[in-house]
């Protein structure tokens, strides 16, 4: 501790409050049971992506221009799901900061380490499917594979303006506005994994994808737990708030749902096109 702050100890028997917001004082206080249940089962469900029977994936199977496609949608993914630590992990501390109660920063602990598989999931597949590690330093074996690349640029981009925005909000909202993008979020990436897992040939991508939507299924549960604890008491101005935060999640999440809206991503004319072209061959 530095030598030049002020003393208490010296005038006082008990030290002055500690300005707000922190992460102490420190408590344990326990009131959602529902969500204490997820945390739980999130210690039960625990799985490692590395052990998953990668073996049984034979790129050499596919021809480029398929292995460069599936990779597209793994780097697309990415955009979203390995984001996905940096992103709870904020919101983590700020659950400490502000005091919640001890399942919610459990649970907020719970999703950040869930999401870290999730992208050493994206990692692995982009990594086996190129034979390198990074979809942008990759040199293409096609010329879709060079289109897709630029897709690719384009869409950490935008999901770097998006960090920026998220970082900036996180300090001046609270968790019921922050929670309403998420659920949207976490909607969408049940439904999504649950499609793939039941859709998907190769052993590996079913087997994360299963493990996957179980995690987003959970993450689910949280968001719907806290809101139904915090909504009832929000005041008007909040409300709209969260109208707005719901839409700019899906619109967000709209790349990986379906196509990304023009009016809302920053992208070239022939996004669309080259994605649309990558999925046929995937």
């Amino acid at each position: 501790m530095a030598s030049n702050k002020e003393r208490f100890a010296d005038k006082m028997e008990f030290p002055p409050a500690t300005p707000q917001p922190n992460i102490y004082p420190l408590s344990w206080n326990s009131k959602t049971k529902k969500l204490q249940e997820v945390w739980e089962a999130s210690l039960r469900e625990n799985w490692d992506p590395e052990k998953l029977p990668w073996d049984t994936l034979d790129v050499d199977s596919y021809s480029w221009e398929e292995r460069e496609s599936i990779a597209y949608w793994w780097s697309l993914l990415s955009v979203f799901d390995a984001s996905a630590p940096p992103v709870f992990a904020e919101a983590l501390i700020k659950t400490y900061e502000v005091h919640e109660e001890d399942p919610v920063r459990k649970c907020f602990f719970s999703v950040t380490r869930d999401e870290q598989n999730h992208e050493i999931m994206c990692g692995l597949a982009i990594t086996k499917l190129l034979g390198h590690p990074d979809p942008l330093t990759y040199q293409p074996k096609t010329e879709l594979g060079k289109r897709l690349q630029k897709n690719v640029a384009w869409l950490y981009f935008n999901g770097g303006r998006y960090w920026t925005g998220y970082k900036q909000a996180v300090p001046k909202y609270d968790l019921a506005v922050l929670f309403s993008s998420f659920l949207m979020g976490e909607i969408a990436a049940a439904t999504i994994f649950k499609q793939m897992y039941e859709n998907s040939r190769e052993a590996v991508f079913k087997e994360g994808f299963k493990n996957i939507g179980r995690d987003e299924g959970r993450h689910m549960a949280i968001c719907m737990a806290v809101m139904e604890r915090d909504y009832p008491g929000l005041k008007d101005e909040t409300k709209a708030i969260v109208t707005k935060q719901i839409r700019a999640g899906y619109l967000f999440l709209s790349a990986v749902l379906f196509e990304p809206p023009m009016e809302f991503w920053d992208l070239p004319a022939d996004f669309i096109a080259n994605q649309r072209e990558a999925e046929e061959v995937a």
